[in-house]
């Protein structure tokens, strides 16, 4: 055999439309996501100090780790800082310098500026124990003003050498094409990434970024690259997931310090893990963040939304050695070329641990008041009084290679 499937066979609920190729050395991946049940022997993984080991799915990460369970604490919404709302955080990051954590809103200037919020995170390896919102940090425009109303849709945040790297998922419906800019530490800009060709909206649907589904997550890799991920597939690579089939997303591989593209890379998105409750009720399913572990292994988060059922929230690790490079093949459903997409694996998912997740978005590595390791996951709560903003916390044990 070549290495190759059809987009008919086995694999199509998860990688429709084009011809994937595993090398070789992926073939025993596919054994491991058919068999193994990770964090399965975690049953009470919810219980404070209950440990979950993180495999090493690919067997050549540097080093492994395991997960010890913190907690949970909710700002309610409707929460209010120095006369701003506190909600809709889609995006976190921890700032070693302050030993505080910043996370971006995705309000569209509509509650108040388009803003981030500087966090102190109350966690220790006794558990985590409160959130205090500081301060927040207006986000300015090219011309150093405030976004004006929904000018912008901001949804991650990550610190990079040069300052804050931060992404807007643009608008669709408007043709406002989405973007990745640094800013300051006072907001102001400092310069914007070129956007690569095929990702801007369209009137006509044809290509680009659809309404709502476009840069959700960014890593800032060990070796200086930024990784900027789609929640779903641009309108020439495929539908969107369903209940059978999953969605091609984009991932776009720039130099952070250049803004120059390196790559593009396919991240094959799971099909929607479950039904709503009645018959004409909502889903949907996509990828929100993405976190590097080194210079090419990655966390991501997918998440999703079945009416009358509740959240879906799974993290998985991906590799980005021996991805194919699509930057050159402007439609991923259109193509006869053989394609490679990351190796992806899932690794934890929330509601089987026996969490109650929400609408996680937002994912980092930070560190205790005590110099404790963890992991810190944040939900957005889109400003619904039904839903709340919500952190989860782990405590991160890392075992030698």
């Amino acid at each position: 055999m070549d290495g190759c499937v059809d987009g008919g066979m086995a694999l199509n609920a998860i990688i429709p439309f084009i011809r994937i190729c595993f090398i070789p050395m992926l073939k025993p991946f596919l054994t491991t996501v058919a068999a193994v049940l990770l964090f399965g022997h975690a049953a009470h993984a919810a219980d404070i100090g209950a440990t979950i080991d993180l495999p090493c799915p690919f067997g050549d990460c540097k080093a492994g780790i395991s997960l010890s369970y913190l907690g949970n604490y909710d700002i309610p919404t409707g929460f209010m800082e120095n006369g701003v709302e506190v909600g809709g955080l889609s995006g976190i990051d921890f700032d070693p310098s302050t030993g505080r954590y910043i996370s971006i809103s995705d309000d569209r200037s509509e509650k108040a500026p388009a803003r981030f919020y500087d966090l102190d995170i109350d966690v220790s390896v006794s558990g985590l124990k409160g959130v205090t919102v500081v301060d927040h940090v207006t986000l300015k425009d090219k011309d150093g003003q405030p976004f004006a109303l929904r000018k912008v849709d901001a949804e991650s945040i990550r610190f990079g050498k040069d300052g804050i790297y931060w992404s807007s998922e643009g608008d669709g419906k408007a043709l406002s094409p989405p973007f990745v800019r640094v800013a300051n530490r006072d907001g102001s800009f400092v310069r914007e990434l070129p956007l690569p060709a095929g990702f801007a909206p369209t009137a006509d649907k044809s290509t680009g970024i659809r309404d709502n589904l476009a840069f959700e997550g960014l890593a800032l890799l060990s070796g200086g690259d930024l990784l900027v991920g789609t929640e779903s597939a641009l309108y020439q690579d495929g539908p969107i997931t369903t209940l059978t089939a999953g969605a091609l997303a984009r991932l776009i591989r720039y130099d952070a310090a250049s803004g120059e593209q390196k790559a593009q890379y396919v991240y094959p998105i799971s099909p929607i893990p479950q039904a709503p409750s009645m018959a004409s009720g909502w889903n949907d399913f996509g990828m929100s963040e993405i976190m590097a572990l080194d210079d090419r292994h990655l966390l991501s988060i997918e998440r999703g939304y079945a009416q009358g059922v509740g959240n879906s929230v799974v993290i998985n690790m991906f590799d980005l050695d021996g991805a194919t490079d699509v930057s050159n093949i402007p439609s991923l459903a259109k193509t006869d070329q053989r394609i490679v997409p990351v190796r992806k694996v899932q690794i934890m998912d929330l509601r089987a641990l026996g969490l109650a997740p929400d609408n996680i978005e937002g994912i980092t590595f930070g560190k205790a008041k005590d110099g404790t390791d963890v992991l810190i996951l944040v939900a957005d709560n889109n400003f619904n009084p039904t839903q709340k903003t919500q952190f989860f916390a782990f405590k991160v044990i890392r075992r030698p290679s």
